[in-house]
């Protein structure tokens, strides 16, 4: 076959570099090309796809990494949805360069396939030469791979950024990886990727050492609880555990092995009983602390090993008093903000409110994305009540329990006589209502399309013109709008305008549902602690902590609220399972699914008449029945994640609740 000019140019240049004829700016790459032809025995124009791995073989890769692929999974779409529209593929690979996902747009999707980017592709420098993915697992550092700078001509066509992932030990997980068609590169990517890795790294781990206390500090209190904060896991004497990279930056370490040797006293000036055990550590607001070897001031709270304040929630305990506390500040006007209350160390959260605040005081309306129940309404009113705003109106529209024939009336409102009947005195409108404040538009999925043109005008002239009137009333406004839907879809589909999508997308954050959470067991405390009356004291049994943080939560932080507000009011000194809804304490009935099988076949798989199959079967269901299928518990018991316990489920035919 002949080859294109490009890609005899390209084998060219590959040998006249590697012969010593010609020079290329990145050493690194000309180090990395040495490799594939001296170790791999590649050529240049090699044209062969890179292999696939068979399906059993990529779900076994996947059964050993399910923390990271859980963890991975989030943080991939909101990265997809930064560099949307850019013909992206974002691509996560194990630590031997196999693709465990991969996310690609429509317009790129095809493309991506042809080069191989797609699940159980092998992308290692063996295999595939001098590319993002491989050559990052190689050096084990942020590499960008662009154009020409690939081994092999039939990948001169993309450009690759990668990052590679660490576990909380520093083991080498697998990369995170964006690739474009070259043409689309954009400069920002590199530093998109290399959050969302870091964002992955802290969420491991924290996962790995919910056992532990662990330090979360940073130089800047605004950076506590977000992708830059450093973290230290310590065990209850004091030995240090782990570090995630920020920690061992900031602190001046190079390895993991320097901090190991170390008590945590002989890296802050503190001790245990102060730092992990005592009170001024435990809010929500970072406080000072110094550390030893050169006296470098940091700030600092600390996660409690989990299960530390299960048993009792009284309206003097920590998690109580905390939440309490921190609401009392935003009153009081400290500098702990309505926004900060918000979160209790998950990183999205951390990163909304980052952003939020960076936007607060200026003329960017922002979008908030989530699933029904996840606060946008909350998040929106605590924008408002954090910044210069927060004396004036925040007034809320609810687009979709508005009937279509009244919305118009009740955004713009309409001057006195402009209908005959029962309307006569006249009426502002909500938009006129928000003069001065926050205008806040949930489900503005829903908004008729006739409408959005009359909206999108105000937004451009800061103008309203009421119904029946021919005079324009000057508002000043700040917009945020709220929807479950996926509005770029509703422009393609003409069902919601392009122009009014770009007016009202300065900004888009989304807010994670509750399953996702990874602060989810301190949540749910605040919320207890906000619900509990102030004159009661209730034990929390441990089933109830278990069945809370087990259940799925469809309707998210709404439907936790009122759960635990009907059990507050039902129980008396000890809050049990059957204080609980029974959609809640029955697992069969949670509203969470068995992953699907991989090949879509819907029906409930034979039990194996194999006597080892048969035997793990059995042995299966007896934990189980011992945990009384609690699956968060078995999962630990068994030393599995979640998922990798529901695929065994799956195919030894077991349901929840029965065998």
């Amino acid at each position: 076959m002949t080859m294109p000019d490009s890609a005899v140019d390209h084998a060219a240049l590959v040998r006249a570099t590697l012969d010593g004829e010609r020079k290329i700016a990145k050493t690194a790459i000309e180090a990395s090309w040495r490799r594939c032809a001296e170790h791999y025995g590649l050529e240049p124009d090699d044209n062969k796809a890179p292999p696939v791995l068979t399906l059993p073989e990529l779900r076994e890769r996947e059964d050993r990494l399910s923390d990271l692929i859980e963890i991975a999974d989030f943080e991939m779409q909101t990265l997809y949805q930064q560099v949307a529209g850019s013909k992206y593929a974002v691509v996560l690979t194990d630590h031997e360069g196999v693709i465990l996902r991969c996310l690609s747009e429509a317009g790129f999707d095809q493309a991506a396939r042809d080069s191989g980017l797609r699940a159980g592709g092998l992308w290692n420098e063996p295999e595939q030469g001098t590319n993002g993915m491989g050559t990052c697992l190689v050096e084990e550092r942020p590499v960008v791979i662009h154009h020409a700078e690939h081994f092999l001509s039939r990948n001169t066509g993309l450009t690759c950024a990668a990052v590679p992932i660490h576990s909380p030990d520093g083991t080498l997980l697998g990369v995170l990886d964006a690739s474009s068609d070259s043409q689309y590169a954009q400069q920002h990517t590199m530093a998109l990727v290399d959050m969302s890795a870091q964002i992955i790294e802290n969420r491991l781990f924290l996962k790995q050492h919910e056992e532990d206390f662990v330090l979360r500090f940073h130089s800047r209190a605004e950076y506590v609880a977000t992708s830059g904060e450093g973290m230290i896991a310590i065990r209850g004497d004091g030995q240090i555990l782990n570090a995630n990279r920020s920690a061992l930056m900031q602190l001046g370490f190079e390895t993991q092995a320097e901090l190991r040797k170390l008590m945590i006293d002989e890296v802050f000036e503190t001790g245990m009983d102060e730092l992990c055990l005592g009170p001024r550590f435990q809010g929500l607001h970072p406080k000072a602390l110094r550390e030893v070897r050169h006296s470098r001031l940091f700030f600092a709270v600390v996660q409690r090993p989990r299960g530390m304040e299960d048993h009792l929630l009284l309206p003097g305990s920590d998690v109580a008093d905390g939440a309490r506390t921190a609401r009392g500040a935003v009153r009081e006007g400290s500098d702990v903000s309505p926004l900060d209350s918000l979160h209790y160390g998950d990183s999205t959260m951390a990163y909304n409110i980052r952003c939020a605040k960076r936007v607060l005081e200026r003329d960017i309306p922002l979008l908030l994305q989530g699933e029904t129940g996840t606060g946008k309404e909350v998040f929106s009113r605590a924008i408002h009540d954090s910044g210069t705003r927060a004396e004036q109106p925040f007034i809320a529209v609810n687009c979709a329990s508005i009937p279509d024939t009244l919305i118009e009336s009740e955004l713009f409102g309409y001057r006195a006589g402009a209908f005959t009947g029962a309307n006569r005195k006249g009426q502002r409108g909500k938009i006129l209502d928000a003069n001065g404040g926050t205008l806040f538009l949930d489900e503005i999925g829903d908004m008729p399309v006739e409408l959005q043109a009359r909206l999108l005008r105000v937004l451009e002239t800061k103008e309203v013109l009421p119904l029946g009137s021919s005079t324009a009333v000057k508002v000043d406004i700040r917009i945020i709008s709220a929807t479950h839907r996926s509005l770029k879809e509703m422009v393609k589909q003409d069902r919601f305008r392009e122009d009014l999508y770009y007016r009202i997308n300065g900004l888009t954050l989304t807010l994670p549902s509750l399953n996702e959470r990874t602060d989810k067991k301190r949540l749910i405390a605040e919320v207890l602690a906000s619900e509990m009356p102030d004159d009661r004291a209730v034990e929390i049994d441990d089933s109830v902590w278990d069945t809370l943080m087990d259940y799925h939560w469809p309707g998210n932080v709404r439907q936790l609220r009122l759960v635990l507000r009907t059990a507050l009011a039902l129980s008396d000194e000890v809050m049990d399972l059957e204080h609980l809804p029974a959609e809640v304490r029955q697992m069969e009935s949670s509203g969470r699914t068995m992953p699907e099988s991989s090949d879509g076949d819907d029906e409930d798989p034979p039990v194996s008449s194999n006597p080892l199959e048969a035997a793990e079967r059995e042995a299966l269901v007896e934990v189980l029945e011992r945990y009384r299928w609690n699956i968060t518990r078995v999962a630990k018991h068994l030393n599995v994640c979640r998922n990798t316990l529901y695929r065994k489920m799956r195919r030894h035919n077991v349901k929840l609740g029965n065998s």
